[in-house]
């Protein structure tokens, strides 16, 4: 498998103070769902803001064998990396099928219409509120429009930073089970960050854990169904709330 991205040796400071991210390194192949897993402050976001764009870093970011570390956010989209944001930000005040038209607004018009409405179909529940403000949503319906945001800028990478955040359990089952869908239906390749590790495991191939901004250990999805190794990286790297 051809890696669509590489990080290498990526870090990202504060101001002066200690770095948030220090030297971490890994890649995601086409198609494939990599997650990166930590407790809160372990740099997991400040790598999504990075390969986004979004936040200055050192290292190199690769993107198709491309070095994309000196272009603002705006050309990575065009390029195909779209970040879904922790905490959704989608747009309140505007209906969901306008959030969705934002979410696609560099494509054609055709090609925006086509992708919103392949976003309706998998998402049925904001489709049915297409027409309404989106701060009407409940939290599971702004996490899916947040999601088809992403979707409707026809991403080859999605960045999903934490999309299970305030969620009840069977909203995240509901929200996994449709990334799962698009996982089977195109080649869209996923970095996740999550706490969650049972919910992560369900889509995920391989797996990084972050402690203090680096990189503590790598498993893959096949190597954690086997629930002793499983419950020894709970210990190892995640500590006994994630279990």
């Amino acid at each position: 498998m051809n890696n669509l991205l590489s990080v290498e040796n990526l870090s990202v400071a504060y101001g002066a103070g200690a770095p948030a991210v220090s030297r971490v390194s890994f890649a995601v192949g086409e198609g494939s769902v990599v997650a990166l897993l930590g407790a809160n402050g372990a740099g997991k976001s400040s790598i999504m803001k990075a390969v986004s764009g979004l936040m200055p870093s050192t290292g190199a970011v690769l993107f198709n064998d491309e070095d994309i570390g000196s272009l603002p956010a705006r050309a990575r989209v065009a390029k195909g990396i779209v970040y879904v944001p922790e905490g959704r930000e989608i747009v309140g005040e505007l209906t969901v099928r306008e959030n969705l038209v934002l979410g696609g607004y560099q494509k054609a018009a055709s090609e925006r219409k086509r992708r919103i409405e392949m976003v309706l179909d998998l998402f049925p529940e904001i489709a049915e509120k297409a027409d309404r403000q989106a701060w009407r949503l409940s939290g599971g319906e702004q996490q899916m429009l947040a999601i088809g945001r992403g979707l409707a800028a026809d991403p080859k990478l999605l960045l999903l930073d934490e999309p299970s955040l305030g969620l009840a359990p069977l909203l995240v089952r509901r929200v996994f089970d449709r990334l799962a869908t698009i996982r089977a239906e195109s080649e869209l390749a996923i970095v996740l960050v999550e706490q969650n590790l049972a919910v992560t495991m369900r889509l995920c191939d391989e797996l990084h854990f972050l402690r203090g901004g680096r990189i503590v250990g790598h498993r893959s999805a096949e190597e954690l169904k086997d629930e002793t190794a499983r419950q020894e990286a709970i210990d190892a790297y995640l500590g006994a709330a994630a279990a």
